[in-house]
Formats: C-alpha cells, structure tokens, sequence
C-alpha cells in the first residue's frame, strides 16, 4: 500500500483542483471556508508527498515530472478563481499574473532542458511557495474572517512579496539554464 503513496498523493491534489473551483459556487461564508480546507488539505499532500518519497526512496521519474504539475494547477486555480470573483484587486492581479507566469518560464525551462541539466528547487523557491500558499489562504477566507481580521489584506500583501520573491527565482532559474544552454554539449551536465 505504501508503495505508491507519495504518487498518489501528488494525483490527489491534482483531483481536488476540481472539487476547489466548483466550492466557489456555495454560498458564502460557507464558501470561503470550504475552500482553505480543500486549499491546505491539497496544499499539505505537497509537502507530504516529498518528504515521504525521499523516506522511503521511492522517489520516481513520474513523481517528479506530475509533482510541479498538481502545484501548479493547485495554485492556478485558486487565483483564476478568486480573480473571477472578484476577489483580487487590480494589482494582486498583476502580482498573480508575475506567480503565474514564472511558473509557466520554470516548467518550460525545465522542459527545455529535460536529460541534458537540473534544475533543483533552491530554498528560496521554498520559502516563496511557502509564501504564496499562506497568501492564498487568506484570500481564500478573505471577508469571511472572523474577529475582523483583514485577511483580504493579509493576502494581497502576501500575494506580493510571493510574486517578488517568485521573480527573484524565476530569474535566478532563468540565468541557470541559460548557462547550462551556452554550455558545450555535455558540458552542462546535472548538477
């Protein structure tokens, strides 16, 4: 049984893409709860999926090349969503459009160089995923917060040291594989 669990928990948080976007349309405050459960519930398989597969070696090909994807997805959905109900202002949405374009250069960029370099996650990269999920979640909760938390606020402000920090990385991605491409063939080997 635990022989695919860090898979299976990478295909889980792919599945609860769906189940977040349709609790979008329950009524609110129902809403806004219901969707930071799904969000961290997909959120921790994340972290768990990782850290179990590196436990117990079983680190795999297909969970490294499905585990960016199902984040990916997690992450934009949320913002497309709470973009579509207007629940971002105009510039949370340009800090959403800089996440999610870095997402996109990264995973091509890897792609591009898929067999010939790596590209490792840096710490820093974790720390702005970090950033960027708890952003997230209290957008998620937004208005509904209690005890007048400006999680609306929180979020937004979240939001945009994620996306400095994601174009901190994403540059720091950028000029790595650009150095592997200038590198002779062989030359820029995994490192």
């Amino acid at each position: 049984m635990t022989a695919h669990l860090p898979n299976s928990l990478t295909i889980a948080r792919i599945v609860a893409v769906p189940l977040l976007i349709a609790v979008f349309y329950l009524p609110a405050p129902a809403a806004n709860w219901v969707a930071l459960a799904v969000f961290v519930a997909a959120s921790l398989t994340d972290l768990v999926d990782g850290w179990l597969a590196r436990r117990w070696e079983q680190q795999s090909d297909f969970g490294k090349v499905l585990d960016p994807i199902a984040d990916k997805l997690l992450v934009a959905a949320a913002l497309f969503m709470l973009a579509a109900f207007d629940r971002l202002s105009i510039p949370s949405i340009v800090a959403a459009i800089a996440i999610l374009g870095r997402e996109i250069l990264v995973s091509g960029l890897r792609e591009f160089l898929a067999g010939r370099a790596s590209l490792p996650v840096t710490a820093l990269a974790k720390w702005k995923t970090g950033v960027q999920m708890t952003a997230i979640g209290f957008l998620l909760v937004g208005p509904a917060a209690p005890w007048g938390v400006p999680a609306q606020l929180i979020g937004e402000i979240g939001l945009w040291i994620a996306a400095v920090l994601t174009l901190v990385t994403g540059w720091d991605y950028l000029r790595r594989g650009l150095e592997f491409m200038r590198a002779k063939p062989g030359a820029g080997a995994a490192q």
